[in-house]
Order: structure tokens, then C-alpha cells, then sequence
């Protein structure tokens, strides 16, 4: 058993899609349109497989939880780079292109060596060696 997608609502899809393609090397398939229901989506997949769809429907509502506290439900995404120098380097390079660092790079109590940042939309991204 694997988990086999995650997905995120977004309300900006060519924003979000075009992050995580230039940082996280990932690669989108076709945009699936839906007009009937108004829901545009797409799935990223990445080099390990796994993939994570971008969903966008105009009746969603942003959301009310506020990206740089704590709260219950699924709270980030974890990018594994390869090594420590990966980790600085992906960290410094999103800062230099204006995305807000939460943490890190640092290493932690449990021996992880990680940074985190908000994606667009305010998504906490691990990025861990």
C-alpha cells in the first residue's frame, strides 16, 4: 500500500503549477477541464512517482487558516533534495525569489536537516534532505 496523490485547492492553478515545476522539478500532465462543474485540474507528478493534483473551482473559499501558525489537518509537504548543500541551496534560492522561509535550514532534534517555506498560496513546503 502506497499513498498514491495528494491534492491541493488553489485559487490561482497556472501559479501554483509553474511553482512547483520550477522548484520541485516536477512534471504536469494535460489540464483537465470540467466545464460543467467549473474545475480545472492538474496532476504533477514527480521523479519518485508520487504525484500531487492542483485543483481549482471557483466556488471554493479560501481558506481561514492562517499559514504561519499551527493547526489540525494536514500541515505540509516534504521535498526530500538529497543532501545538506541541496537543502541550502533550494532554501536560498526561493528566498531570493521572494517566498517567505518559516524555518531552517537546520537541523532538528529528531536528525532531520530541513528548511520550510509557504508556496504561493501560503502551503508549508518541507524541504529535507
Amino acid at each position: 500500500m502506497y499513498i498514491e496523490h495528494l491534492a491541493i485547492w488553489t485559487q490561482n492553478l497556472e501559479r501554483l503549477r509553474t511553482f512547483y515545476e520550477t522548484y520541485f522539478e516536477a512534471t504536469a500532465g494535460d489540464k483537465y477541464i470540467n466545464p460543467a462543474k467549473q474545475f480545472e485540474a492538474y496532476f504533477l507528478t514527480f521523479a519518485s512517482g508520487v504525484r500531487l493534483e492542483l485543483m481549482q473551482r471557483p466556488t471554493i473559499p479560501a481558506t481561514k487558516n492562517d499559514p504561519l501558525t499551527q493547526f489540525t489537518g494536514y500541515i505540509h509537504v516534504a521535498f526530500a533534495v538529497g543532501s545538506v548543500e541541496r537543502v541550502d541551496q533550494l532554501t536560498a534560492r526561493l528566498q531570493q525569489d521572494g517566498y517567505r522561509l518559516l524555518d531552517g535550514p537546520r537541523r532538528t532534534g529528531d536528525g532531520y536537516y530541513e528548511s520550510c517555506i509557504l508556496d504561493p498560496d501560503g502551503n508549508r513546503v518541507e524541504i529535507t534532505v
